[in-house]
């Protein structure tokens, strides 16, 4: 059970490591695009490549027919990644071995829909997945294996996550050998955890009040998507992919967060809290995401704007 490219990973080293994969269950097309094209989940593309069953239900709660169809399939394990829905305990119940559940973090941090992002987004050094059998709490039930990875300056969300779904895969198919062959051990997680909020599109604005290392971290925890953005005081928005930041406390006390603090045909420095940060990579309304020196050729903006 998954859908997007994370999830992918999985079910092909899972069918790689020749897992009889009975069925796989992802969430119904959905419009895509300008053209709002139909477009199939990452999952589903596989499974129709490899000719395994498909099954897209809108819910799983209440819906007697999917439950019906799952004890038919009678399933040793149910794997699942990414899926996007919440699995009742009428269904947990049914596969002989368990639910097994990859999550993107170290557990008990992080429980939720975005833990990559806000590891980042916290500056934490070290990440990681963990695997773990599922109950009816919000990623609760008791941990199996976990591999961590270290956080490096240069990784963005994009990054992380491409690192994190080829572990997640393998570490799959490990828990999965161990379980069958009797070796595995279980850890209760201990009430108290962090949550990792979905993100929400009013969360993504870059507050220039902040530290210039927050910043940081703050705009590679959401790059590429959804995206930063930073606002004019005259209401032009700039989405903002990628930057850098130096930490000084020297600036003028009268150039304030938010004020651009340089301009020149290749750069572009803001003010913030303890220092500056310089955009590297910036998308203005209505137009396609660019380099600095291609903004600045012909950006509208001068030293008396203000970002707020």
């Amino acid at each position: 059970m998954g859908t997007p490219e994370f999830a992918r990973e999985s079910l092909k080293i899972l069918y790689e490591a020749g897992y009889n994969i009975v069925a796989c269950f992802t969430n119904p097309d959905k419009p895509s695009g300008r053209g709002m094209k139909i477009k199939y989940s990452a999952v589903k593309e596989y499974a129709l490549e490899k000719n395994i069953p498909i099954y897209q239900p809108k819910k799983l709660r209440n819906n007697e027919e999917i439950i019906e169809k799952l004890k038919e399939l009678k399933p040793d394990f149910i794997a699942v990644v990414a899926y996007g829905k919440i699995l009742p305990k009428e269904i947990l119940d049914i596969p002989k071995y368990g639910c097994v559940n990859v999550h993107g973090s170290l557990l008990p941090k992080y429980r939720g829909a975005a833990p990559m992002q806000w590891a980042l987004i916290n500056g934490e050094e070290k990440t990681g997945i963990t695997t773990m059998f599922m109950d009816v709490g919000m990623d609760t039930g008791d941990m199996l294996l976990k591999e961590e990875l270290e956080i490096k300056d240069d990784y963005n969300l994009e990054d992380l996550h491409d690192k994190l779904m080829v572990i997640g895969g393998n570490l799959l198919v490990k828990t999965l050998d161990k379980i069958v062959d009797g070796t595995i051990k279980r850890e209760k997680q201990p009430q108290e955890g962090t949550y990792a909020p979905m993100i929400t599109k009013e969360m993504t604005k870059i507050d220039f009040n902040k530290n210039a290392r927050d910043i940081f971290n703050f705009v590679r925890g959401l790059s590429p998507f959804p995206g930063t953005y930073m606002q004019l005081d005259d209401g032009r928005k700039f989405k903002v992919y990628d930057i850098e930041y130096v930490q000084d406390s020297n600036i003028n006390s009268e150039i304030h967060p938010g004020d651009i603090l340089l301009m020149s045909k290749n750069e572009l420095y803001i003010r913030c809290k303890d220092g500056y940060i310089s955009i590297k990579t910036i998308q203005p309304e209505n137009s396609k995401r660019m380099n600095v020196k291609a903004f600045m050729a012909g950006n509208r903006l001068n030293m008396l704007d203000k970002f707020i």
